[in-house]
């Protein structure tokens, strides 16, 4: 089996937009004394820096995987969110979310069969 690059480079994206959401949570989450620090700061700055790499490295992978596969491989960025918001954050994982995601894999599923 081979390993096609590109939908590699469409997993590191969907990571890096999971990473970039959290650092933006992190900021959301303080409080700054001017609106100057609220959005100019680093996780702010970080967090959109990778947003924009996140962009850059999925158009460059939707040179090789095709458009249908695209949204199926990003879904997995909301399993990644929860994960990480468990890790980071300490959000239980409730019945709802875990049913959500499990739709998701499911549709991920049904759509690979």
């Amino acid at each position: 089996m081979e390993i096609n690059i590109y939908i590699l480079l469409l997993l590191s994206s969907v990571v890096i937009a999971s990473f970039s959401q959290i650092l933006l949570k992190k900021s959301a989450k303080k409080k700054y004394d001017s609106i100057i620090r609220e959005y100019m700061n680093p996780y702010v700055i970080i967090g959109y820096g990778m947003m924009v790499l996140s962009t850059i490295t999925t158009i460059l992978a939707y040179r090789g995987v095709e458009y249908k596969n695209g949204p199926v491989i990003e879904s997995l960025g909301y399993l990644l969110i929860m994960f990480l918001s468990y890790i980071f954050f300490k959000e239980k994982i409730t019945k709802k979310k875990v049913m959500g995601n499990v739709l998701v894999l499911l549709g991920i599923f049904v759509f690979y069969m």
